[in-house]
This record gives structure tokens, sequence and C-alpha cells, in this order.
């Protein structure tokens, strides 16, 4: 029997129940159970059993009483242990109850435990009882104790090499300390197992031997002769006596005796452009056969004189250059790339063959006359004149660069740069307005480069009477300056020549130029500073070498200016051959120029007796930098729109790319995976299989021109227009004419794309305007990548006012003019004006002419009936024959009207008066239509009459006359 509360005891009669009644009511769960504080586990790798200490026991004081076994007494065990709870997060572990009066429990694994994945593991566990009564009320939880848990590892991973071969060259006759280091890795989680404690060579009765740390060496001099390849199978045991899962090849290449030279260098080396640096030399080293070396130099020349102008360089336009160096405003470039509004240039023979990088051609027969007003250069203030010249030893005549001579009558020459017998030349005659006394007025400079037939960069600083001459960034001094009088002051105008002289008195070119110029710029009120010539004449790609601080102190690197070439000097032979590892090849650019650089490696050294004891023959090789991927820019967005008249007449004009996206995209081709190919059953065909992947990249953009389809802009009545501003903002520069207008400058295509939304066509003479065609294209490094032609058509849209119509059909003298201004919206192309009419017309005539339209259009609706009739007769003998009703909806039409976005600001009283006149309007926008069919099929992209005709209705039709039921 089970005595439950006091209501119970109190009615209790014996002294011994009254006594266990107060004994049962007395207990309750007054105490938490008790766990050690810290356990310490391990459990095997591959087991789910934990061993503890100490064992997982909890207490509690609350524990029952036990009586004797005379009485039939079953108390309440508040004591007992109910579970153990585990805190942590994904803890792979979990606490069973053994005994619920003891407290004993175990701690296992839920899964078998894997140490390389997780050595040791860290958690909290918490006891709690079994609380009051058989709901369990009042459960008492312990503190928490921090159990930690460690993997034993069992040694179940062999060794791997970490290479399937091993190769090594040695010279014949000679003992090594080491040839070549093998090396395996075990996967195991422990010391013992994943150590590698002993490698072996199987092979047997071979002169080499290899130690514990995988060291590999010859036992004996080995002997060209007897045997020029060894091949070795080494394996390798781990701690735990496992050996390796598979051996090693070794394979050791006996060299015949000792020639000094360079070793380990790969004649071809290939560059893949936007990989930054790559190493040249990575695993060559010098082999001087053990002789007494006191020091050793090596030439290093990188040959790029085939490259555009010298080297790989930006083949932005020479302005957009000197921006981007930071050129101030003021800079006008002589030779321009040919365009609609540069075309002085457009005769001359040009060298495409470096990714347009534009160069011009001078064979002694060409020049060109740049236009009047391009250049307005003062003598009295400095200016700067830069050109890129390539010229070789020539006649001993004269041959010019740039001249300024008279136009007419004469042939003086106010200012001129020319070549004479490897010399360079400036003149520079006063003003005939300055006194007349002698100043300098030619500057001599002798050079070698003028006549080395390679590219060079010149750049001459002009602040009469002196004149600073750089070279390739490095500056001369004139060796020769003569003195001259002013010129007589005459009212006649000069003319500036590029490639010859103009001799105005004989009208015609003297003193030509035989060579390459390119990037011939003219900089007035300002001289160039030594920070931008050096910006103008720097190589994007070169030579360049990050020297290891171990032997940046022992070795000694000196480069020229353009890094085409470097010197290394050292004693330290070691040391010498780290600096060689270290050098690389570096192309800045994002779209290098492909094609090949050459390598040439000089090397002399010496002993102690100060001379040359050991010759090392030159190292020939080349660098390949592939073809980049060529980027696809494209342009999109709404091609074609209609807006209102006025917004075309309003002050902001109408936008023409209000969401255009310009995005970049380059194509690769990636090699699939062959074995993935096989499992797949691919055929057995050995030939690669590549993917094409296509991924968006960002980059610049130097010019986008918007250009009309079509007729001219009329500058009188309609323009393009683009905020200056914005353009400042972003360093553009913008030009226009009557074609269209061109933003010149590098920016990111952001940048374009921000000022293209800004570009407003305005016009002010809607009335005889119908619609517009403008084409955008934008291009990259000088013309090197041009986008997709972008072409946008907007639509006028007139709007009737029908109170003027009701008024003009009351009134006889203006009843002709609403009809001149229908004909020219309809048609958009035959440009009618309506104040051209000077008869008015009779009420006769308006009455024969408003019968004879009737008519025809009665005679065409007729004829359109009976066709369509035809038609639906023929299609109903058709769908006869078949076996089940289809639903064709190839002749479906849907005519939406374009002017349905602007209904909204009539009045519902306007759309009444314009259903009134709907017959009479729709008869004349028939006959007009009709009348005008013909001179619109020659029209690129002309609309059908159809969808003229429902452009101007009042709402959306459904055209159900070609309809198959």
């Amino acid at each position: 029997m089970r005595f439950r509360g006091n209501t119970q005891c109190a009615s209790a009669v014996g002294l011994l129940l009254g006594l266990l009644c107060a004994v049962e009511a007395a207990k309750v769960n007054k105490h938490k159970p008790w766990i050690e504080t810290t356990y310490h586990g391990i459990i095997t790798e591959n087991d789910d059993k934990v061993l503890l200490d100490p064992p997982l026991i909890a207490l509690d004081k609350d524990a029952p009483l036990r009586y004797a076994e005379s009485f039939e007494v079953t108390l309440t065990e508040e004591g007992e242990i109910c579970g153990f709870r585990i805190h942590g997060q994904n803890v792979p572990f979990e606490a069973v109850v053994l005994d619920k009066s003891t407290g004993e429990g175990v701690i296992r694994a839920k899964d078998k435990m894997d140490c390389e994945l997780q050595k040791e593991h860290t958690f909290t566990i918490q006891a709690y009882d079994c609380g009051e009564g058989p709901d369990g009320a009042n459960m008492k939880k312990s503190h928490k104790a921090t159990v930690h848990i460690q993997v034993n590892d069992i040694n179940e991973y062999s060794p791997v090499f970490k290479e399937k071969t091993y190769k090594a060259t040695v010279l014949e006759g000679k003992k090594y300390d080491s040839i070549l280091k093998v090396e395996a890795v075990d996967a195991d989680c422990s010391f013992q197992f994943s150590q590698i404690c002993n490698y072996e060579i199987v092979t047997p009765d071979v002169p080499f031997t290899v130690d514990k740390d995988g060291f590999i060496k010859n036992t004996e001099k080995l002997n060209y002769g007897k045997e020029r390849m060894y091949k070795l199978t080494v394996t390798a045991y781990d701690c735990g006596k496992n050996r390796a899962s598979e051996d090693v090849l070794v394979k050791i290449s006996v060299k015949p005796t000792c020639k000094p030279s360079w070793q380990g260098f790969s004649k071809r080396i290939e560059y893949e452009p936007g990989t930054g640096s790559l190493g040249l030399f990575p695993s060559m080293h010098l082999e001087t056969c053990d002789e007494p070396i006191t020091s050793i130099r090596a030439s290093i020349e990188l040959e790029t004189n085939h490259i555009g102008k010298g080297c790989d360089r930006d083949t932005y336009s020479e302005k957009s250059l000197h921006t981007l160096c930071g050129a101030s405003s003021g800079t006008v470039e002589l030779l321009p790339a040919p365009s609609s509004s540069a075309n002085w240039t457009v005769g001359l023979p040009t060298d495409n063959g470096h990714d347009s990088d534009q160069v011009f051609e001078f064979n002694g027969t060409q020049a060109i006359k740049v236009p009047e007003g391009m250049v307005n250069t003062n003598l009295k203030e400095p200016f700067t004149i830069s050109v890129w010249m390539r010229h070789g030893p020539g006649a001993h005549e004269k041959e010019t660069i740039l001249c300024n001579s008279d136009k007419r009558e004469m042939n003086r020459h106010h200012y001129s740069l020319y070549v004479h017998n490897c010399r360079l030349i400036l003149l520079l005659r006063q003003d005939p307005s300055e006194a007349e006394n002698y100043k300098p007025a030619e500057f001599h400079w002798k050079l070698d480069q003028a006549c080395d037939k390679e590219w060079h960069h010149y750049v001459l600083n002009v602040e009469v009477p002196s004149v600073a001459l750089f070279v390739d960034g490095t500056m001369f001094e004139p060796f020769l300056v003569t003195e001259d009088y002013p010129l007589h002051a005459s009212k006649i105008e000069t003319q500036l020549t590029i490639g010859a002289c103009w001799q105005g008195g004989n009208a015609r070119m003297a003193q030509f130029f035989r060579g390459n110029l390119a990037g011939l710029m003219i900089r007035s009120g300002k001289l160039e500073n030594k920070k931008v010539i050096d910006c103008l004449y720097t190589c994007k790609e070169g030579l360049d070498v990050q020297l290891p601080e171990e032997v940046a102190a022992a070795v000694k690197v000196e480069f020229n200016p353009s890094q085409s070439s470097l010197t290394v000097e050292g004693d330290d032979i070691d040391a010498f051959d780290k600096v060689m590892q270290h050098i690389s090849y570096l192309n800045s650019r994002q779209f290098p120029t492909p094609g090949i650089r050459h390598l040439r490696i000089s090397t002399t050294v010496k002993c102690f007796n100060g001379e040359s004891c050991v010759a090392v023959p030159d190292v020939e090789g080349y660098v390949m930098v592939l073809q980049p991927e060529e980027p696809k820019i494209s342009l999109s967005g709404i091609d074609h729109f209609a807006r209102s008249a006025a917004e075309f007449e309003s002050q902001e004009g109408v936008t023409l790319f209000p969401e255009l996206r310009i995005v970049s995209t380059i194509t690769r081709e990636v090699e699939t995976d062959p074995e993935s190919e096989v499992a797949e059953g691919a055929d057995d065909d050995p030939t690669v299989q590549e993917t094409v992947v296509s991924e968006e990249i960002m980059h610049n953009l130097d010019t986008c021109e918007v250009t009309v389809v079509g007729d001219e802009l009329d500058g009188e009545h309609e323009s393009l227009e683009l905020d200056m501003s914005q353009l400042q903002q972003r360093g553009l520069v913008m030009g226009s004419s009557n074609l269209g207008l061109v933003i010149t400058g590098v920016n990111s295509m952001a940048n374009y794309e921000q000022l293209l939304h800004l570009i407003r066509y305005k016009n002010w003479h809607t009335e005889a305007l119908f619609d517009r065609k403008f084409k955008l294209v934008c291009s990259e490094l000088n013309g090197r990548y041009v986008s997709n032609d972008f072409k946008v058509e907007v639509n006028v849209i007139h709007t009737a006012n029908p109170v003027e119509h009701a008024n003009n059909a009351m009134m006889q003298p203006n009843f002709i003019n609403p009809v001149h201004h229908a004909s020219v919206d309809l048609s958009g192309h035959n440009l009618v004006n309506a104040h051209q009419a000077s008869v008015v017309p009779s009420a006769a005539t308006i009455v024969i002419v408003v019968c004879v339209s009737f008519l025809v259009f009665m005679i065409i609706l007729g004829v359109f009936r009976i066709r369509a009739a035809h038609q639906r007769t023929m299609r109903d003998q058709e769908s006869g024959k078949e076996n089940e009703m289809d639903w064709d909806d190839s002749a479906l039409t849907i005519t939406v009207n374009p002017m349905e976005t602007y209904e909204d600001q009539h009045s519902s009283e306007e759309e009444e008066e314009e259903e009134e006149e709907e017959s009479e309007d729709g008869e004349e926008e028939d006959d007009i239509t009709s009348a005008e069919s013909e001179s619109s099929e020659d029209e690129e992209g002309a609309e059908p009459e159809d969808q003229q005709g429902a452009s101007r209705q009042q709402q959306l039709e459904w055209d159900d006359s070609t309809l198959t039921y």
C-alpha cells in the first residue's frame, strides 16, 4: 500500500503507520545531483567506447532510505539519477545511465571516430535526477562538468610519395653528398604513425644509397660510358612499419665530362596575358665544373624593338596617353588616327600590324598639311614638341619632321624640326615685331639615336631662348647653337606641315622625311615635366627581379632605363644562381601585344688570376606572349521608342540612351577531363574536347561615337547635347559636328555608360519630323577592340487638337492647312510646309477631292474584304482535311497604338469629338497612306501601311479578318 499525503496520515491509527506517513511527507527533492568537475577520456579510432577517468557517477543526497524487509512499503525514489545531458554543438557523443539508483553512467560515440578528422573533443556534461512523484516535478540538475576526450590513432594509412617520378642529373667521375631527395607523407594523425622512419632502395646492385631523410647519393664514381641512366625503385616505411602503398621511380642521368654552361634553361617560355610576373629561369644554375671562380658577370637582354614603338606600350591615342600621364590641357595631336573629325592623316600609310599601334610611314614622297587653326604657337610663350621617331642613315639632305612656313609668295621657315646627317635640329625664327638683334635660332644635337633605325621618344621643351631635349627620358644638351636676325614683318599666313616643308613661293613640298613617325604632339603654354616624360616613355613590359634577403648584399643588379636588360655581378655562385632564378618577365598591359621576345644571356667568369678562365657559352631563348582573350564589347538597351513632339522641343530634349548597358566579355576554351569522358561512355576519339566558357570582365574605353543615320544634323533646328561639366569631371573630351559627336579619353566602362545616359537630342521643328535614327559605337585601345553597332530609332508622336479641327472646318480659307500638316506627320519623309500653298482652293475643288477620296477608299475597302473572304474560304477548306481541330495563330494580328501612353493627357470631351470625326479622318488617312506607300518602300526599316494606320487609332484593336477558326 502507498500513502500519498497528509490527509491520509491524519486518519491513520497505528503508531507505526503514523511514523511512516511522517517519513513519507518529509520526502521532497531538496538536493542537486553531484558529479566531478572534469573528466578525461580516451577512445580508439574506429571504436565507440570511451574510457573515462574518473568514471562517470552522479550522487544525490536525496537518495531513498531502506527499511526492514518485513514492511511492504514502496517509497518514492527522488534521489535516483534519470540521465545525463551533453552540451555543445555537433558533439558526436552521448551519455547513458547504467544504474539510476547508483548514478553510474557511460559516454559513448554516436558513430565510429576518425582521428584524421579530429583528434580531440571537448564538451560539457550535466546530470539530472528524476524529480518528485511520477511526473518528475521539481527535477534538479547538477553543475556542468568539462569532458576532454582524445581519439587514439591506429595505423590505417600507408606512406605516399609526393611525386610520381623523381629525376636528377649528375656528372660522371664525381661523388655527391646528395643527388636528390625523395619524400613521402603519411595521412595518419598521430606522430608515431604519420612519421616516415625509413626509406629503402628496392632495386638491387645499384651504386646508390638513401638515408632515413630520403636523400639519395652515389656510393661510387659513375661512368658515362658504362651507364647513362639509372632507374631506381624506392619505397618508404612509417614508424608503424607500414610500407608505402606504391613505390616511386627515380631516374638519375649521368652526364659526360663537365662543360661550364648554364643548366636548367628552357628555350621557350610562354607568357599568359594577365598573369603578372613570370619567372624566366626558375631551375637554372651555372655549372662551373669546380673551377676556382672569383667573380661572375651576366647580362640578360630582352629584345622588344620589333614590338610597337620599341616595346609593348598602351596603344591609346597620344592625347589620351598624355592625359593619363598627368599632362594638363593644351595638348594638340598632329598625327591622330584617321576619323571623321581628324581626316588629314587619311592618305598616309600606317602600320597596323602591332594591334592598332598607330604608326605612320613616310617614304620621302609624302607629306600632310595640318588644318589651319589646329595649332596656335606663340614663340613668346613656352611650348613642348614630342614625337616618336624611327629613322635610319639617309641622304645628306634635310629631312623635315615638322615645319611652319609661309603659305604663299615666299619660302621662309618660321619654325621647324628636322634631321640632317644624324643630327636633330630645331629652327626657331624670332617674331618680326621684336627688336632686330641676334638671338638663338638653330639648336643642334648630334645623336646616334637619330640614325639607328630604332624607335626613340623625343621631347623638346622650348622656352626661348633655351631648349631642353629629352631622348628616351634622358636629357641632352645641344652641341651647337646658331643665332640669326628675326624675320621681316609680313601679313602672309603660315602653313603647318608634317613630313616635309611647304614652299609658298614655289607652291610645292620640299625636304621630305624618310622613316616612321607617331604621336606627334604640340603643347602650348606649358613645358612637360620629367615625371610626365618618363611616363610617356616607360614600357609596359620588361625584366624584373625580386632579390632574396639572404643574397641581396652578395650580388649587384643594375637595370637599363627601359628595363629591357639587366646585369648581375657577384662572387658567390650559390647566391648568383638564386638571383638568376628570381629574374622574371612582367607585362602590365591587360591586353598585351602577342608575339616573340628574344632572350639572350651573356656570361663572363673570372678566376683567381683575374683572367677569364672559364668560357661560358651564350644562352638564347624567347618569351612567347600568347594571344590575349579578345574582349567582346556589347552595347544593349532600348533601340526603338516614341516620344511626343513637345518633349523634342523642350529645354531638356529627349534622352537617346536611357537604359544603355555596356558589357565586355571574353570567351575561354576549357579542356574537359578525359577520364570523365571515358566514364560517360564517350567515343574513343583521342582528340581533346574543349568547352567554351564566357565570362564578364572590366576594362577601359577610350572612344564612343554617336552618329546620325540618314540626313546630317541641321544646326538650325536640331542638336545633340551633353553636359560639359560631366565630361570635365571624368577627364574626357567631346567633339561634335553635323554627323554626330565623339567622346574621347581613357576611362572606365561605367563612367562612359553614365555619360551616354545623359546625351540628349533636341529638335525645334518637329512638325516636319517623323523619326530619327542614331548609331553608337565604342572602342578600346585606339580602335583595337570595337563594340557592336547599337542603333536607336526614335519616333515623333504628333497629337492632333480636336478643337482646332472643328474651327478649321468652319473657316473656308484655312481648311487646307490641317491637310498639309497631316501629310507631313504621316509620311515622316516628304517634308512639306503648309505655308507653301499659294492658292486657296475653291469649294467645288474641295468637294471633288473629298468625293474622289471617298470613292478610292470604298474601292480599296471592297478589294480588301473580297481578298480576306477568299483567304478565309481557302483556309476553311484546308482545315477540313485535318483529323482534329488545330489552333493557327500564324495570322493573328494585334495592333498596338504607340500613342496610347499619351492619351491620358486629353479630356473625355476631346475623345468624344475625335470619335465624331473618326470616319472623315479615316478616309483622309487611308488616302494619304495609299498614295505614299510607294515612296516608303525604298526606305530601310519603314513600317507597313497597316502598322502606320494602326499607330493613329485611339484604342487597341483586335483584327480578326485573317483569323482561322
